[in-house]
């Protein structure tokens, strides 16, 4: 499949020292995130505040980093650079909801700490790219986001996405 995603703007590649590069990322998060009142679906987007990291959101550390193999502190996420070179893509995926030619959605729930989460998946359309939305009654919470490396993982949201649009064909692949 070959996919334009010339509306996508450019990665934000790291300057050679993380902490220049880290107040790069979050000066980006802060414009699309809190200086700006970015609505999805007529809702407001929140943040995931807590736990505040270094003076920065839990929601900016989903987006820039990964889950520690050794650790499921929030506070050990380990930075994960091709996250952080997509940290303008967040928003631009969230306003293209909906707009099937270039985002694939579909919704999931899965139980939690809390109950159930109800989680609304956005993918470019050739599913290489994820953002993952929280979705509760009044306002919706940008959950993480990631680019999909592996071409089983592309498969696996593909059939997710069909499935939940009952669109699933024997031998589809991407």
């Amino acid at each position: 499949m070959t996919t334009n995603f010339s509306w996508l703007p450019p990665m934000v590649l790291n300057p050679g020292n993380w902490n220049t590069y880290l107040e790069i990322l979050y000066r980006y998060f802060t414009d699309d995130f809190i200086h700006s009142q970015p609505k999805f679906d007529n809702k407001r987007v929140a943040l995931k505040r807590q736990p505040v990291i270094n003076g920065k959101e839990a929601t900016f550390w989903h987006f820039i980093s990964e889950k520690s193999p050794d650790s499921s502190l929030e506070e050990d996420r380990i930075p994960n650079f091709r996250r952080c070179e997509r940290i303008r893509w967040v928003k631009p995926v969230m306003e293209q909801y909906g707009e099937q030619n270039t985002i694939r959605w579909w919704k999931t729930t899965r139980p939690s700490n809390r109950g159930t989460v109800h989680r609304i998946i956005l993918a470019l359309a050739d599913f290489s790219y994820v953002v993952i939305v929280d979705e509760r009654k009044e306002y919706v919470l940008p959950w993480t986001q990631f680019p999909v490396e592996h071409a089983k993982q592309r498969e696996k949201l593909k059939r997710e996405h069909n499935e939940y649009w009952g669109t699933q064909k024997a031998g589809d692949t991407i």
